[in-house]
């Protein structure tokens, strides 16, 4: 129990964590470690424009840090960045590589030095290879990792989805995953190491099932026309009557029955849904039952209905579904609704200990005498 208030440790108490400032999936991984209960230290930039710090203040990514302000093109602000991580466990960074070396926080240099801290180096391509230096977004990542050519109907083209598939889950989510490996193993060792998280890389990961699914022969078409990317009658969003959208994922047999039977139809009437062939058919019926109703109609007809079927909800709506409310599953800092931490732990829950900070707000709280 933490002595000061009474509840119970966070999970990663304890835990000192340099970041530098920066955007996507490193700030990410930082918010993590913080909802957890480690203590995150951001450096900034003295150089940030103001629309950019009005920006970082209101996005829920920077939540829980203290923020400190240091110039790491002059000598001081470098030698009191090397104090904060000395003093730390781990320290993240997402410059593009050798923009660290250039400081004169050369990572390679710092674990020899400071052989404890492990440091998290987060970039699009990964430390080496000939793209390393290259510069990408989220669309690039995936378009290179085959994501993006899967995501799509078939008449449709690619589908870029916003930046969270190549910058959070296969970039920040797996960041973190390998700095905590790489906690776990100094508990061994007693050394810390470098970690090289490529978004590319981890990315790529996320491809693991469709890859199985080719292999299989599951996966065999072009974009659109398989089981599980809008191909299948079953596996798809229907447009309803007031122009919203239900997402239906009814794959097995039991959850199939208990769709036709929601929408009237008889199964055993239907063209056969195992070949392939009869999927425009029911795609057709299908989509002619969903649009004579309207969304509201349709949720409260499956509801409590095992049939896979969800409304597509906008954001707005997302903090009233019961399922969210009755967890509690967000949480209002700073005036701003947003998730709140997970996963859940039964004993040691994490928790936002803090909001966004202003930029560098704890300079002198942090390096006392030194501004």
């Amino acid at each position: 129990m933490s002595e000061q208030t009474g509840q119970p440790e966070s999970p990663l108490a304890g835990l000192r964590v340099v970041e530098f400032a920066g955007m996507g999936p490193a700030p990410f991984a930082a918010m993590l470690l913080s909802d957890m209960g480690a203590d995150v230290i951001r450096i900034d930039s003295p150089l940030q424009s103001e629309d950019l710090r009005w920006r970082a203040e209101r996005n829920p990514i920077n939540r829980g840090r203290r923020a400190v302000v240091l110039d790491l093109k002059e000598a001081e602000g470098r030698a009191a960045a090397e104090e904060l991580i000395a003093s730390a466990d781990v320290v993240l960074e997402g410059f593009r590589p050798g923009v660290m070396e250039r400081l004169g926080l050369d990572p390679d240099r710092l674990v020899q030095e400071y052989p404890r801290v492990v440091i998290g180096r987060m970039s699009g391509w990964g430390q080496d290879g000939p793209e390393h230096a290259a510069a990408c977004h989220d669309i690039n990542i995936l378009a290179i990792s085959g994501l993006l050519d899967t995501i799509g109907t078939a008449h449709s083209g690619p589908v870029a989805p916003p930046m969270y598939l190549a910058d959070f889950a296969g970039g920040g989510l797996v960041f973190t995953y390998g700095v905590l490996c790489a906690l776990m193993e100094r508990e061994r060792s007693g050394r810390g190491q470098i970690v090289d998280a490529s978004m590319a890389e981890g990315t790529s990961l996320l491809s693991l099932v469709v890859r199985g699914l080719m292999t299989r022969g599951d996966w065999a078409g072009p974009r659109g026309t398989n089981e599980l990317d809008t191909g299948a009658p079953y596996y798809r969003t229907y447009e309803t009557a007031d122009g919203r959208h239900l997402a239906v994922g009814a794959i097995e047999p039991q959850f199939y029955t208990a769709l036709v039977t929601t929408l009237g139809l008889a199964e055993a009437e239907l063209p056969d849904r195992a070949v392939k062939e009869n999927w425009p058919q029911l795609r057709a019926l299908f989509g002619e039952r969903f649009a004579a109703r309207d969304l509201a109609e349709w949720t409260t007809l499956f509801t409590g209905v095992d049939a896979c079927v969800a409304p597509v909800l906008r954001m707005g709506e997302v903090t009233e579904h019961p399922q969210f409310v009755a967890r509690e599953a967000f949480v209002n800092v700073d005036g701003i609704v947003q998730p709140a931490p997970t996963p859940r732990l039964s004993r040691t829950p994490g928790r936002v200990q803090r909001g966004m900070p202003a930029h560098g707000e704890h300079t002198e709280e942090i390096l006392g005498a030194r501004v």
